[in-house]
């Protein structure tokens, strides 16, 4: 019993520095955010913030900016998160066969998701130019098309904004699947080829089912990612035109670093919280049966 209890002790203690950390950094702030949620204060009247209630949410539920950020926030889901994933598996099937140069070009897909965000944002901003020095309508200027006002047209500026997060990301995940793609034992591909399988039925019947659980992984980080965009719309667009780039955490800086509405900020961080368990939960019920421990 006594040598149980010290067991048991000693792999408390190696857990204890985790939990802390997750306590202090994560578990406290939220509950915190919670609270302030709950309160109507600026920066500056922190504590003299007064008691609201629930007020803050109700007028989240009328707030027609703050309803559209989150149908913007929707939509970019929608070009994000597939975009990301279709490309970073297409990538790492091309990438997993040996060639000469597969490691350059591996390396070279990668890049761009070590590059600074607020580098990648300035660069992209320059290649969208509204006018014919942009490399993207200087394209479709040899295409015989009309140019784009690319970051200033509501139709374009969040689907702009959407190319340059896949473009700066799906290298991740193309080696999250290079490495789903090494775990899957070489017996299976042999003995399809001894039956006389294709190519293509090797991938449709062995390769994406096995790699569902890396594919469950790569869709669940993505799409809370999707929700947490802010850097590449707030340089290149600024939330504009209008409202039509503004997402949630968008809105939420405005909120609370531009207008100093802190409390109507943490009510707004607060949903953010809640839309982003919702949908993890649903990924994790969804995917369960594939993810394997």
């Amino acid at each position: 019993m006594k040598k149980r209890l010290k067991e048991n002790l000693i792999a408390y203690a190696f857990c204890a520095p985790a939990y802390i950390i997750f306590t202090i950094f994560l578990f406290i702030p939220i509950v915190w955010v919670i609270f302030l949620s709950l309160k109507d204060f600026s920066i500056v009247t922190l504590y003299s913030a007064k008691f609201v209630g629930l007020k803050n949410y109700l007028r989240l539920a009328k707030d027609e900016v703050f309803l559209r950020s989150i149908l913007n926030t929707v939509y970019f889901t929608v070009l994000y998160v597939p975009g990301n994933t279709i490309l970073g598996l297409v990538f790492a099937l091309l990438l997993n066969r040996p060639f000469k140069g597969r490691n350059f070009f591996r390396l070279a897909l990668f890049v761009p998701n070590v590059i600074s965000m607020v580098v990648v944002s300035i660069i992209w901003s320059l290649i969208f130019s509204s006018s014919t020095t942009g490399i993207a309508n200087r394209l479709l200027l040899v295409l015989h098309l009309k140019p784009i006002q690319w970051l200033s047209d509501y139709r374009y500026a969040l689907l702009a904004v959407g190319i340059v997060l896949i473009w700066s990301g799906f290298g991740y995940r193309m080696l999250i699947f290079l490495a789903g793609l090494q775990n899957i034992p070489e017996e299976l591909y042999e003995a399809a080829s001894l039956d006389g399988a294709t190519k293509w039925q090797v991938t449709l019947k062995i390769t994406l089912p096995l790699l569902r659980p890396t594919t469950f992984f790569v869709i669940t980080t993505s799409l809370i990612n999707s929700f947490q965009v802010f850097t590449p719309i707030y340089i290149m667009t600024g939330g504009g035109p209008g409202y039509s780039t503004t997402t949630i955490v968008n809105y939420l800086y405005t909120k609370g670093f531009s207008e100093f509405q802190m409390g109507y900020a943490s009510a707004i961080s607060v949903i953010l919280l809640l839309i982003i368990l919702v949908l993890t939960f649903v990924q994790r019920k969804i995917g369960k049966e594939d993810v394997t421990f």
